[in-house]
């Protein structure tokens, strides 16, 4: 027999190899997954003991398999695949933390105040937000919580069955905040069935003076609509002329975060990932 054949890994070698491999890829996961803050390479690889080079070869192959992902400064965070099945729960926070990059990376492409924003108890409750880059920027909303009626959030769930019609004044009347807010319920269901039609909801002034906003659909796993994704800036530099292409740039970030949450639209293109 030559030496080539006794160096020949036998089966109970290479199953002996593939479990070390599996181990080691799986202590690399669990230092993310438990990690409250985005973990590096080099934490990693000191975390785990593990030479660099395999540190790299398991990471790569984790986050082709959607395990672990990478932040703008590429940093480690739980992948895809977590957040998907978090979300079948209902995990909000696991919606927050997966957003967040494609929140900032809208900011980035428009410079405006983005924000997430889901339905509870009959109203917006914003959860996320990024804020504008200019100087005159906006209100922080997270925490806050708007009527469904007067904002581009509230349009989006109402026209998608996120969310539903409450708080008629007597008359079927809507709450006035403004000059410009939609009051009738005939007119407000006329403007959802025109959200429907284009993709995107507008509010013009409607909430308060001075502020315009867009906002897209964010879809789950099933393809019903969990959240809504906006942005909004002051009328001096947003206005209607301008918000098909706002409009545009939310539309693709809210697809890029619906594919992430498990939605894949059938005939759609699949969408980048951020980070």
């Amino acid at each position: 027999m030559s030496d080539a054949q006794e160096r020949k890994p036998t089966p109970a070698m290479s199953n002996q190899s593939g479990t070390q491999a599996v181990d080691r890829a799986a202590r690399l996961l669990s230092e993310v997954v438990h990690s409250a803050d985005p973990m590096t390479f080099t934490g990693l690889s000191a975390a785990t003991g593990l030479a660099k080079s395999t540190t790299s070869r398991l990471l790569l192959a984790l986050e082709r398999n959607g395990l672990v992902r990478r932040d703008d400064h590429g940093r480690f965070l739980p992948g895809e695949m977590f957040v998907s099945f978090a979300w079948r729960g209902g995990a909000e926070a696991g919606l927050v933390a997966v957003a967040q990059p494609f929140l900032e990376r809208l900011g980035k492409a428009t410079g405006e105040t983005i924000n997430l924003g889901v339905a509870s108890g009959g109203l917006v409750e914003q959860i996320a937000q990024v804020d504008s880059t200019f100087l005159i920027g906006g209100t922080n909303w997270v925490g806050m919580s708007v009527p469904l009626h007067c904002s581009a959030l509230g349009k989006v769930l109402l026209a998608y069955g996120a969310a539903q019609l409450s708080g008629l004044l007597p008359g079927g009347q809507l709450e006035r905040r403004t000059d410009k807010t939609i009051t009738s319920e005939a007119a407000l269901r006329t403007e959802l069935a025109t959200v429907r039609t284009r993709g995107y909801a507008v509010t013009d002034e409607e909430l308060e003076p001075g502020l315009i906003a867009v906002a897209t659909p964010v879809r789950g796993y099933d393809g019903a609509v969990v959240a809504a994704l906006s942005v909004s800036g002051p009328t001096t530099r947003m206005n209607r002329d301008g918000l098909p292409a706002m409009a545009g740039y939310c539309a693709e970030e809210a697809a890029a975060l619906s594919a992430v949450l498990g939605y894949r639209q059938r005939g759609a293109r699949q969408h980048r990932k951020a980070g």
